[in-house]
């Protein structure tokens, strides 16, 4: 060994083996230093702006703001300001070599500007990795998101995540084509219906920027014209996006579309497309290949390039209203837009919102309406039954409807389908007195009685069934639902006309249109099928169970889901027909009589600016423990004007049911406090919630705190 061991030294000092010289070389490059993606340890810094200001993915609220992080050289290139990065997070003063920090979990974020020098004075830790080079935050995504954040007391980290889907390597490397030339102007088509309508066309078409509160006249031409309003946009070389409440609303307006301006001049957006699709129509827009954008909410921050218009469809639903934090409603996101951007505005639908209302009022924008004369020709002959005609009704107290709603199914079931609208799906009722109202209730536990079947009446809380039952307060044997279900109301309905098809339409399976025969179709609120031709008549039950909801917004809610059915149904010219079971003399019925939902929406803002209620006022949700409530109520340092109301105690959420947007986890018993600003003051309420939270994240609060601003549900 060691003979072979000195005939190698001895062939070094000659012509070493080709083998020796590149162990030689690999010596010398490896004294080199080199640079180590992880914290690109020994790496030489890009000569130009090499600190690059970094917006962390965190979404924690004492953490939202920007962080420096050095420019290693050989990502200079990539590293441009709205490009996706990761950085190392956490490291601490003592983790530093050779000047550089080092150390820290790898978290995402975006890179927002690079700069000369930092305003750190202590060691920098080095951009870990460029995710792609694709640009996708911009200076005004960037500017309306903190807007956004600003408004509801939010990150601007959590509403960038709303704003800018996850990214889709496959659809990222996609070419995307270069846009199309602007298209014609649109004929008015069916605006001429509406006073102002050609004139808000010709308006876009010319680069104007108008502002409109529109009154949809019942039909369905409504995806017709907000797809004219979108084609005058585009032919005056802007962008238009359009924010719609679901996914059939989507696919009306796709078709309209198409039709009007042919494929390729429009993308749509929808949270459930499908992260690639999503991503790739979304970069459609961000890379200026479509000038048009419709979609759900997930749309309202869609980077349409040059905006000419933004328009929202029926706001007043609540799949508007996002449900992660920190919340924010598409309609108050469109706003901001046409703000920021002094672009056009259309606020639509068949009913009208306060908010909506309250645009008009202020002048910021115009209404849109027709005049009377086409609102009564394209509007259907509405009826009502109320408390005093019930009582009169032997069919109401024997059965489920009353004559009047018995009549009209007979009579559109003879030219076309008839809807039936029932304010909740399922088959479980409570059950009351036919006589007296009074709620029926187990003889052993005083739980409600719920029907499961048609024979079967057992208790809601002991399970225990029930037989014999009589009123304690009349003496009455006989029983009604107070609420009926979707499911048994279509049981009923196909008994009573079996030789006519039964549908039903609910969250379980929503049907998206029907044919034009003959047939019963039974939907709850928000699932109606739209029927070909339109329906015959339609009948709008238990409306008091709508109205009598503990709700600050149940009236005009009413208002808006009886219209959207009703605007299903064919004109009175044509028999059209509406039946409304509720009290004929309350304003909302009354509105929907004279399908007047503006008139509606003005009064109701005139009364809730005398009461200080939302929107006239601004107000903030804070919920949360009782102990956590008062110390976080104690710390922040509230507007002068600002009033606090409560906190009292928060319903508990059932185990088993769905949580909904601030409310307490199942079974915990949760305080709420409201806090009201008057007009003006909503900035300076959403600055000191934001800071008090801040704060309180910073100190290490663990017991949770829920702060919404402007939340829907006040009760």
């Amino acid at each position: 060994m060691s003979s072979e061991d000195g005939q190698t030294a001895g062939d070094a000092q000659g012509a070493p083996p080709e083998q020796l010289a590149l162990i030689r070389e690999t010596v010398r490059q490896a004294k080199a230093p080199r640079a180590k993606p992880r914290t690109w340890r020994g790496a030489a810094l890009a000569k130009e702006l090499p600190v690059a200001r970094v917006l962390v993915d965190k979404g924690v609220l004492h953490l939202d703001r920007y962080f420096d992080y050095a420019v290693p050289e050989e990502l200079d290139a990539d590293a441009q300001p709205g490009v996706r990065v990761r950085v190392r997070f956490g490291a601490g003063r003592h983790r530093v070599r050779d000047g550089r920090r080092e150390g820290g979990g790898l978290i995402d974020g975006f890179l927002i500007e690079r700069r000369a020098e930092s305003d750190y004075s202590g060691p920098l830790a080095a951009l870990a990795q460029v995710v792609s080079p694709e640009r996708v935050l911009d200076e005004e995504l960037l500017g309306l998101a903190r807007a956004v954040a600003d408004r509801y007391a939010g990150s601007l980290a959590d509403v960038l995540q709303l704003a800018v889907p996850p990214r889709n390597a496959r659809a990222e490397q996609r070419h995307s084509p270069g846009p199309l030339p602007p298209p014609p102007a649109p004929a008015a088509g069916s605006w001429e219906r509406y006073e102002q309508g050609p004139a808000f066309l010709e308006s876009l078409a010319s680069g104007g920027s108008p502002r409109a509160v529109w009154n949809a006249l019942p039909g369905p031409l409504w995806c017709e014209e907000i797809a004219r309003a979108v084609a005058a946009t585009l032919s005056s070389g802007r962008g238009a996006l359009v924010v719609l409440p679901d996914g059939r609303a989507v696919a009306r307006l796709d078709t309209a579309l198409t039709e009007l301006l042919g494929e390729g001049r429009h993308s749509v957006l929808t949270a459930d497309a499908g992260p690639e699709k999503r991503y790739a129509q979304w970069l459609a827009a961000r890379r200026g290949s479509v000038r048009a954008v419709i979609g759900t909410r997930a749309a309202m921050f869609a980077p349409v390039r040059d905006l000419g218009l933004v328009a929202v469809w029926d706001d007043g639903d609540d799949n508007h209203s996002e449900q992660h934090a920190p919340q924010p409603h598409a309609r108050e996101v469109l706003l901001l837009r046409a703000t920021q951007d002094r672009c056009g505005f259309l606020l639509g639908g068949w009913s009208c919102t306060v908010e909506a209302a309250q645009l008009v009022d202020t002048g910021w924008a115009r209404p849109l309406q027709a005049a009377r004369e086409r609102v009564r020709a394209a509007a259907p002959l509405v009826r009502t039954v109320g408390d005093q005609d019930l009582a009169r009704d032997e069919a109401a107290r024997a059965a489920r409807l009353p004559t009047l709603a018995w009549q009209a199914v007979r009579e559109g079931l003879r030219h076309g389908p008839v809807l039936v609208q029932v304010p909740r799906r399922g088959y479980v009722p409570r059950m009351a007195c036919a006589t007296c109202r009074a709620p029926a209730r187990c003889r052993h536990c005083s739980g409600p009685l719920e029907a499961h079947g048609s024979d079967d009446l057992r208790c809601g809380w002991c399970g225990r069934t029930e037989s014999g039952w009589h009123c304690p307060e009349c003496g009455g044997f006989r029983l009604r639902a107070q609420v009926v279900g979707a499911r048994r109301t279509a049981e009923e309905l196909g008994r009573a006309f079996p030789a006519v098809p039964v549908r039903t339409s609910g969250r379980e399976h929503v049907l998206d249109t029907v044919p034009g025969a003959p047939a019963v179709v039974v939907s709850t609120p928000g699932a109606e099928p739209v029927a070909e031709g339109g329906y015959a008549a339609a009948l709008l039950l238990d409306g008091w169970a709508m109205l009598s909801r503990p709700d600050l917004r149940a009236g005009e809610d009413a208002l808006r889901r009886w219209m959207g059915a009703a605007a299903l149904v064919r004109p009175q010219t044509a028999g059209g027909t509406v039946v409304v079971v509720a009290e004929p003399t309350l304003r909302p019925v009354q509105a929907l009589v004279r399908w007047d939902p503006a008139g509606f929406a003005v009064r109701e803002l005139a009364e809730r600016g005398e009461l200080g209620f939302p929107p006239v006022s601004r107000m903030a949700a804070v919920a949360g423990p009782g102990e956590a409530v008062a110390e976080f109520l104690g710390a922040v340092e509230l507007p002068p004007s600002a009033e606090v109301l409560g906190p009292v105690p928060m319903p508990v959420t059932p185990a088993g049911r769905p949580r909904r947007p601030g409310a307490p986890p199942p079974g915990e018993q949760w305080d709420r406090a409201l806090i009201r600003v008057p007009p003006g003051h909503g900035a300076a309420l959403a600055s000191a919630l934001k800071a008090a939270q801040a704060a309180r994240m910073a100190r290490g609060g663990t017991t949770p705190v829920w702060v919404r601003i402007d939340p829907p549900d006040i009760g």
